[in-house]
């Protein structure tokens, strides 16, 4: 699978050990920056992720900030990426099986190596489920969709 990462300054060494280890796994990996911990935005980071998601160059993403939050906003701020912000396992499968979630965004501040490896895996392991979970993905990107169904 072609996957991107991007980091801030807060979780360059976690980005690092991601990238290896999805190497590893056999993934093609595009670290997309920064490459030391001198401060930077992490929104650019966030778009700068978001723009190979929206274009096709990766399949998925891997969004890294001190807390996750951040950076998972600037990602979502692009209409094509769905971008879960997760802590543990269950919380990627789902994103995964019901929202479609295109990236994961995790802490470094708060998410240990182990566990983020964790969260990585489900959510590169699991599969869309499709068909109800359709309906409510769209509409993610479309927000003027109204509801028609009873």
């Amino acid at each position: 699978m072609k996957i991107a990462i991007v980091s801030d300054h807060a979780a360059v060494d976690l980005k690092a050990q991601l990238r290896e280890w999805m190497m590893e796994q056999g993934h093609e990996v595009a670290d997309l920056g920064p490459d030391t911990t001198d401060s930077v935005d992490y929104p650019l980071f966030g778009y700068r992720l978001a723009s190979v998601i929206a274009d096709g160059t990766a399949e998925r993403g891997v969004a890294l900030c001190g807390s996750g939050i951040g950076i998972s906003i600037a990602v979502n701020r692009n209409p094509a990426c769905r971008s879960a912000l997760v802590s543990e396992p269950l919380s990627a499968e789902l994103a995964r099986s019901h929202n479609d979630a295109n990236v994961i965004a995790m802490g470094a501040r708060l998410t240990g190596l182990e566990m983020a490896k964790a969260c990585l895996s489900a959510f590169l392991e699991t599969e869309f489920l499709g068909d109800r979970h359709q309906r409510r993905v769209d509409q993610l990107s479309n927000p003027d969709v109204r509801d028609n169904h009873d």
